[in-house]
């Protein structure tokens, strides 16, 4: 089980040391604030996909993250005025409920929607039980973002990404040409072949782990 989204997000914000000697934002209660929320999500029968950092969180270690990422439809997301969008374009609002920001892809964006309605499994989450983004979900989502942020030139944001694929490969298998084979329909071909080099890159360094690890065994 893993730990509640609350305690996650608070721990993201208390150890992230851009907010130490500032003045730093509110985070004891955002337990309570994200269990308002998915009270909202539950009574208000909103269709929501847990994505992003909270969601990496429940399959690998290792990962802070301070806010709270969704796939949730445009239509949905308007039975939730609590949320003040501070952002949006065509298949992304960024919005804050009370001190907690939110991400959240659109299902107007047809992969999104595929994920959402293909990619989702029950997580446990302190207790609470969350439709959460499979693991083969995330690599999908993760390459889909790579070649925006390489042409936008956000390589702290890219080097965070591609660690995260591959932390998740090194943890899970996953059928890597049912996730291509998803992807392609939806990205330029140079853009699928920059992201095939970038998981051939992720699949050297997983060689190079497994044989540091059987060299470790065989010397013990």
């Amino acid at each position: 089980m893993t730990a509640p989204i609350g305690e996650i997000i608070r721990d993201g914000v208390i150890f992230d040391m851009k907010n130490w000697g500032n003045s730093p934002p509110n985070a004891d209660n955002l337990p309570e604030v994200i269990e308002r929320l998915f009270t909202i999500l539950s009574a208000r029968n909103i269709n929501y996909l847990l994505v992003g950092g909270v969601a990496l969180l429940s399959y690998i270690e290792g990962r802070n993250t301070q806010d709270i990422d969704f796939i949730i439809a445009k239509s949905a997301l308007n039975l939730i005025p609590e949320i003040s969008v501070s952002e949006e374009n065509q298949n992304f609002v960024r919005g804050n409920f009370e001190n907690l920001q939110i991400d959240i892809l659109l299902t107007q964006n047809s992969l999104f929607d595929w994920v959402s309605n293909n990619l989702a499994v029950e997580r446990n989450f302190g207790g609470r039980m969350v439709r959460c983004v499979t693991v083969e979900g995330l690599v999908i989502l993760k390459l889909y973002a790579l070649p925006s942020l390489y042409r936008q030139g956000q390589f702290a944001r890219v080097s965070i990404y591609e660690n995260d694929i591959l932390l998740l490969l090194l943890n899970y298998a996953v059928d890597l040409d049912k996730v291509f084979s998803t992807l392609s329909p939806h990205l330029l071909a140079t853009d699928i072949q920059e992201i095939r080099q970038t998981i051939a890159d992720i699949q050297a360094r997983i060689a190079r782990f497994s044989a540091q690890k059987r060299n470790l065994e065989e010397n013990k």
